[in-house]
C-alpha cells in the first residue's frame, strides 16, 4: 500500500497539476476543535498532512516538518488551502490556526503606539501558535517541532513575525502575506518570504520592510505583486494562487525565489509575479 501511494504521488508530480492532485487523494485534513484551559480560550485548527509521510513518520522513516498559518482579520484558517495544500505536498505537517474568536474586540489602529496598538493581539496569537504546538506534539510526535515554519496573512502574518522575532531558536522559516506591522526579523538566519500586493487601500507601516541592503544580506526574498490584499487567500483568483503556489514551492525547495527574475541592486523588490491586470 506505502509502495502504491509513493507510486502513485511520483506520477502525479511528472504529469503537472501536482497540488490539485495530491490535495484530491493523498493529503488528509482534519479540524481540531482545541481549548487551552489555561487561558479558557478556544482553538479551532485545520490540519493538513500527505498521507504517505504521515505513513512514513510513524513508521519511523520521516520526521514531519510542521508548518503553522495563521488568518488574516476577517479571513477564516479554513481559507488558506491553497497554501496548505503546496506546503503538505511537500511533506509538512500543516496547521491553520483560527486566531479570532466572534468575542475578541475589534482590531483597532492607534498611531503612536507600539504595532498601532495592537500588541495584544501578537501576543494572543504567540499564545495560539505555542500552544497549538503543544498539542500536536501529543497527537503528532513523529514530527520535527524545533525548526517551525510560520505562514500568515496580513494580521496573521504580524503575528507569525512577532512570534520569530520572540522565539527565533525555534523558527526557521517565516513566510508572510502583506504583513503591514511588524518589521522583518533581522540577524537570526531565517528564511524568510513575503509577497506584497499592489493595494492602495493596505499600506506597509514605515520600516516593516527590510532595506534592499539589509535583505540582500539576509536572503530575504521580497516579492511584489500585483494582486489585491485579500486575493492572497483563497477569495483570489486562480491565476494569483498559482502563481504564489509556484514561488512558495520554489522557496520550499531551498531554491531563492530571485532565480524567478533577475534581482535588482536598488530596491528591496527581490522577484515579481507577472504583469498585472488579473481578473
Amino acid at each position: 500500500m506505502k509502495r502504491a501511494l509513493a507510486v502513485l504521488a511520483s506520477i502525479c508530480i511528472l504529469s503537472g497539476g501536482i497540488y490539485v492532485a495530491i490535495s484530491k487523494w493523498a493529503i488528509r485534513h482534519e479540524t481540531l476543535n482545541l481549548f487551552d484551559a489555561t487561558r479558557q480560550r478556544a482553538v479551532s485548527v485545520d490540519v493538513a498532512v500527505r498521507r504517505d509521510y504521515e505513513m512514513k513518520a510513524d513508521d519511523g522513516y520521516w520526521k514531519l516538518p510542521v508548518a503553522l498559518i495563521s488568518n488574516g482579520n476577517t479571513v477564516k484558517n479554513t481559507e488558506y488551502s491553497f497554501l496548505e495544500n503546496v506546503l503538505a505536498a511537500r511533506g509538512y505537517l500543516v496547521a491553520s490556526i483560527e486566531q479570532d474568536l466572534p468575542t475578541d474586540p475589534p482590531l483597532v489602529t492607534k498611531v503612536g503606539l507600539p504595532y498601532v496598538g495592537r500588541l495584544d493581539v501578537y501576543k494572543r496569537g504567540e499564545a495560539n501558535i505555542l500552544f497549538v504546538v503543544g498539542q500536536l506534539k501529543k497527537i503528532q510526535p513523529h514530527a520535527n517541532y524545533d525548526h517551525l515554519t510560520l505562514v500568515g496573512h496580513s494580521n496573521g502574518g504580524d503575528i507569525a513575525m512577532y512570534t520569530a522575532k520572540e522565539h527565533p531558536e525555534l523558527v526557521s522559516k517565516v513566510i508572510t502575506l502583506d504583513n503591514l506591522r511588524v518589521p522583518f526579523v533581522l540577524h537570526h538566519k531565517m528564511k524568510i518570504l513575503s509577497f506584497r500586493s499592489s493595494d492602495p487601500n493596505f499600506k506597509t507601516d514605515p520600516g516593516v520592510l527590510p532595506t534592499p541592503e539589509e535583505a540582500k544580506a539576509e536572503g530575504i526574498d521580497i516579492v511584489k505583486t500585483p494582486f489585491q490584499h485579500t486575493w492572497l487567500s483563497d477569495r483570489g483568483p486562480d491565476e494569483a494562487k498559482e502563481k504564489i503556489e509556484a514561488t512558495l514551492d520554489k522557496f520550499l525547495g531551498s531554491t531563492s525565489t530571485s532565480d524567478l527574475s533577475p534581482v535588482p541592486t536598488d530596491s528591496p523588490l527581490i522577484a515579481k509575479l507577472g504583469p498585472a491586470p488579473y481578473p
